[in-house]
């Protein structure tokens, strides 16, 4: 029995070539994800945030061999996905599913919800045809659908019954990892907190693990054990839910805390309004990512790229965080 990290990424890039620059052989590449490394442990909800762009979407699909890594090491309950194809990888796949933003979008228009959840389970063979409808029964009330859900078509649901049945349909291989990706972002904000509810649950019944990855800071904080900042395609914190939250390290993790309304209206919080735009990915700055629009750069910051280093229990990639903590 693996005693480890149940998912762990290694030194992880993923770039993109874009099309063009055929005359003249310069094609320019989309560094999409940049040297990420973490581990996520069983049970454990980690929480990936980040503004549009940084990479957090790209860092789930490549998680799951959904996007093929230009270069790094992705592990899986011990087990080394990078090396593995064909039927090996699906042997492994039915134990990582991934539940995608817009359930609309990844929900067959011509299928009921009974035909959408037994196609993963005839496809692996989980049931016979005769239990199909009992365990899907059994997969909708985990989510809490009943029975006149079955013949129903995506467009004949609300968004949150769509993301109820696409979470239903990712459990039906009985996985260890969930990668969610924006689950909640498409929903109004009363169907978003019954979805994270139906998701803790299932996490304690099940004995699942999340990558829960959202550009809302709040949402992350509220479901995670730990939370991982992305900006530009780099990690540049990652520590407990409650340290990144009350405490941040990185500068640009305070920018999206001064963003978020203070919980009590009667309490002013600084607000840090970050100048000018995110840098291309096409073309990121040298040294610190961040430095372009960092309120307290320094010429070092601008030539030296600062590592993902310990600061006192999490880490930070960031050469003032070492000061920053022992203030």
């Amino acid at each position: 029995m693996n005693a480890g990290p149940l998912l762990r990424a290694e030194h992880l890039v993923k770039h993109f070539r874009l099309p063009g620059g055929w005359l003249t052989g310069d094609r320019q590449v989309v560094h999409a994800v940049d040297d990420v490394s973490f581990d996520v442990w069983p049970g454990e909800v980690l929480g990936i945030v980040g503004e549009s762009g940084s990479g957090k979407t790209t860092l789930g699909r490549l998680l799951l061999r959904l996007l093929e890594p230009t270069s790094g090491r992705i592990s899986f309950d011990g087990v080394a996905l990078s090396g593995l194809g064909g039927r090996e990888l699906r042997q492994v796949r039915p134990r990582m599913q991934v539940v995608f933003q817009n359930p609309f979008a990844s929900l067959s228009p011509r299928l009921t919800v009974r035909h959408v959840l037994a196609e993963p389970l005839l496809t692996h063979r989980v049931v016979s045809r005769s239990q199909v409808t009992g365990r899907a029964l059994e997969l909708l009330e985990l989510v809490g659908l009943g029975r006149q859900h079955l013949a129903r078509y995506p467009h004949e649901l609300s968004g949150g019954q769509a993301q109820r049945v696409a979470i239903a349909r990712a459990l039906a291989l009985r996985p260890k990892l969930l990668v969610l990706d924006e689950p909640t972002s498409a929903l109004d904000v009363s169907v978003q907190a019954q979805i994270l509810s139906v998701l803790e649950e299932l996490r304690q019944r099940q004995g699942l693990t999340y990558v829960f990855i959202s550009h809302d800071l709040s949402v992350v904080h509220h479901v995670s054990d730990r939370i991982g900042v992305m900006y530009l395609g780099k990690l540049v914190e990652l520590g407990s839910a409650d340290q990144v939250f009350s405490a941040p390290l990185h500068p640009y993790t305070r920018a999206l805390l001064g963003a978020l309304p203070p919980p009590d209206f009667a309490v002013r919080r600084e607000l840090t309004v970050l100048e000018g735009t995110v840098p291309s990915p096409t073309n990121p700055p040298p040294g610190c990512r961040f430095h372009t629009r960092c309120p307290v750069a320094e010429p070092v910051c601008a030539v030296e790229e600062p590592p993902l280093r310990d600061e006192g229990g999490r880490l930070a990639a960031c050469h003032l965080a070492s000061s920053r903590e022992k203030a």
